[in-house]
């Protein structure tokens, strides 16, 4: 990608999305085309055409997407098909239209079966069912991957997909009703913490294992692959380490300096027992993640203070307390 380059990254202000931005912005890229949500819904196919033949970008990102934990999977998941497709079924015509040099899909690993041999390999995509908690999300992420591979072979694009591993880091989302884990935990303990409390009430037995990947990391394999990619198999973008979320809880702890003990509730649901990424195709290629986890968890809790205390985010505001008290 030359530095003149017009690159669009759908979803520039969520956690990948900004990420990318960062990314480039760091590298010099002066010809970033930017749109928020409210400026351009990406579900509304026409306007959606319209910006692409307006801006004409050379490159494109699509890290727009709906997301959330698991009880927003499961309270919405017609709402997590239908918007996702949408958003990547326009993004990805109006790019084939317009003649894009390159698109690069940004998918999830949730898109493997719930009972794939660990750790999950590219071949093991469509190899059995999905996780019924975010069998909705899943299935619009797999269309997404399939419809790169699809356009590729049909009209010739070069569109990739990328399956990323569980994302935090700045710009993270911390309202607990459709939070990720991690951010999650970080609003608990971090409550519990200002709030005298000493214990936290976790979802599930803590038995199953995540990976996490600092989403800084994750934008600088997705510019690299946009660089030296061009297979029509998505591939893996992750750490290749897991831990427990047990154990994850216990790292948040210890860089929050917390000092209270988890309770676990067993009525709710744990999610896959495992996800983690075999993540041999990209290392292969030259790339590996450089943020261990510890590492990544502060510059995260760094953030959620400066917006806490800015008062940024009220939808987290309620579960921490008045940051007057």
């Amino acid at each position: 990608m030359d530095l003149s380059a017009r690159i669009y990254i759908a979803g520039h202000r969520g956690l990948l999305g900004s990420a990318v931005l960062r990314r480039l912005q760091s590298e010099g890229f002066s010809k970033l085309v930017l749109r928020t949500s409210q400026e351009l819904d990406l579900r509304n196919q026409s306007r959606t055409f319209e910006f692409f033949e307006k801006e004409k970008p050379d490159y494109v990102f699509v890290c727009a997407a709906k997301v959330g934990g698991i009880q927003a999977n499961i309270d919405s998941p017609g709402q997590f098909l239908y918007d996702n497709l949408a958003i990547q079924n326009n993004v990805m015509e109006a790019a084939r239209k317009t003649g894009v040099k390159k698109l690069l899909f940004a998918a999830s690993t949730c898109i493997y079966p719930a009972q794939a041999p660990q750790p999950l390999k590219e071949e093991y995509l469509l190899q059995g069912p999905l996780e019924p908690t975010n069998e909705g999300y899943a299935i619009a992420k797999i269309a997404g991957v399939r419809l790169c591979q699809f356009y590729r072979k049909q009209y010739g694009c070069n569109f990739i997909a990328a399956a990323p591993t569980n994302l935090f880091g700045i710009n993270d989302h911390y309202d607990l009703k459709t939070s990720h884990l991690l951010p999650a935990l970080m609003v608990k303990i971090h409550a519990a913490k200002k709030n005298g409390q000493k214990q936290v009430t976790l979802w599930g037995s803590g038995r199953p294992r995540r990976e996490f990947m600092l989403s800084d990391d994750c934008a600088d394999a997705l510019v690299f692959l946009m660089r030296h990619y061009n297979d029509s198999l998505h591939i893996n973008v992750g750490t290749g380490m897991d831990a427990s979320v047990a154990d994850l809880a216990g790292t948040v702890r210890e860089v929050l300096g917390a000092g209270v003990e988890f309770i676990f509730d067993t009525s709710k649901p744990d999610g896959m027992l495992r996800k983690q990424t075999d993540i041999t195709r990209l290392e292969a290629l030259g790339w590996k993640s450089k943020s261990p986890l510890k590492e990544g968890i502060r510059i995260a809790y760094a953030d959620f203070l400066k917006r806490f205390e800015s008062g940024e985010h009220e939808n987290f505001a309620g579960a921490v307390g008045s940051k007057r008290n």
